[in-house]
């Protein structure tokens, strides 16, 4: 008997243990590198008893090809940039949104907030969250600041620059030939005969390119290993190598660039949408976003952040300006003939 009562004890002290324990839920993410950064996802995870599980993409075609290959329902929330961001919120893919369920929605940038790029039929499909540009980055100790993007193309740096594997890169090649002239809206409008000429001029910058990258990480070894001296990149890659003490500089050549309004999104397939929901809230608070900021150097879609930014930071982030430094990024546009584009760089890449 008192055998019995011992094991009894020891069962219903299990059961007390297993009833007291919260069940952790997991809130699988497709976003940016830089976007799930512990330094600020831990203390979502601590408040909400969760974890935040983060897979990167490497351009946008890979995240519109994994929503729509099958592979939606692993994912809860999405970073899409400005050129996906409408064809996902009008396919079905992403879950409306109600606003009023997110306090920190009205403080963000209304410039951003009322651009058409994130709704479909009245619906809000995200919320906008970091932008920035496309900035050319080079090596100060080996070359002076490029005012052009056609350095890339001079000889003297045979196998020293990089390319980003995405559309940008023939964007980029496009503004070299003028074609962003006296419309930028044209990079996402080229025509056939446009995208040819396109081809042929990134076809003659291959003898430069030592590598086509595909992830941030990618880009700073590239740079860190001093096996390149130029290329597109992001202004993580500038804010990595800095801490690095690499001598990288970042730059917008006279033709401008093209940038990117990167938005937060539940999709349609998320089994955990109220946790989604809280997790867009807390990474659009003025707080948070300053966080994000320090991580990325990205320019943050709520002004609020400001409050927590010194005045050095806000010139290097441009928030002391930034209807100015939007004059000088084109923001990716929805591209009608994306698979001709992707077809002309693909052509690009596999030419000897």
């Amino acid at each position: 008997m008192i055998r019995r009562a011992i094991l009894l004890g020891i069962l219903a002290l299990a059961m007390a243990c297993c009833a007291g324990k919260q069940k952790i839920t997991t809130l699988s993410l497709l976003v940016w590198e830089g976007y799930a950064d512990p330094s600020f996802v831990r203390a979502f995870e601590e408040a909400n008893h969760c974890k935040i599980s983060a897979s990167y993409m490497g351009s946008s075609d890979e995240l519109v090809a994994k929503l729509r290959g099958g592979s939606a329902s692993n994912y809860d929330v999405i970073s899409p940039s400005s050129d996906v961001a409408h064809s996902i919120a009008s396919s079905g893919l992403a879950a409306p949104l109600d606003p009023a369920k997110l306090p920190a929605y009205p403080q963000l940038s209304a410039k951003l907030r009322d651009l058409p790029l994130v709704k479909s039929h009245d619906q809000i499909y995200g919320v906008p969250f970091m932008w920035g540009p496309n900035p050319l980055l080079y090596d100060t100790k080996s070359i002076a600041q490029p005012d052009s993007w056609a350095v890339l193309w001079d000889p003297k740096y045979k196998e020293k620059i990089a390319v980003w594997d995405d559309l940008s890169t023939v964007y980029m090649a496009a503004q070299v030939l003028g074609y962003d002239k006296p419309d930028p809206s044209q990079l996402y409008n080229l025509t056939d005969e446009q995208l040819e000429a396109v081809k042929k001029k990134l076809i003659e910058l291959k003898p430069n390119i030592r590598k086509i990258w595909s992830t941030g990480g990618e880009l700073t070894n590239l740079f860190q290993n001093h096996e390149i001296v130029l290329a597109m990149g992001w202004p993580l890659n500038t804010n990595d190598l800095r801490k690095l003490n690499f001598p990288i500089g970042e730059t917008i050549p006279k033709e401008n660039t093209t940038g990117w309004i990167d938005h937060l999104m539940v999709t349609a397939a998320s089994n955990n949408k109220e946790l989604a929901m809280a997790f867009l809230e807390y990474m659009i608070e003025a707080k948070t976003q300053k966080l994000v900021t320090d991580r990325t150097h990205y320019t943050p879609a709520n002004p609020g952040a400001s409050q927590f930014l010194t005045a050095e930071e806000m010139k290097g982030l441009h928030l002391d300006d930034p209807d100015a430094y939007m004059q000088r990024i084109y923001f990716w546009q929805d591209v009608p003939r994306r698979g001709k584009y992707n077809e002309i760089w693909n052509e690009v890449k596999a030419a000897q």
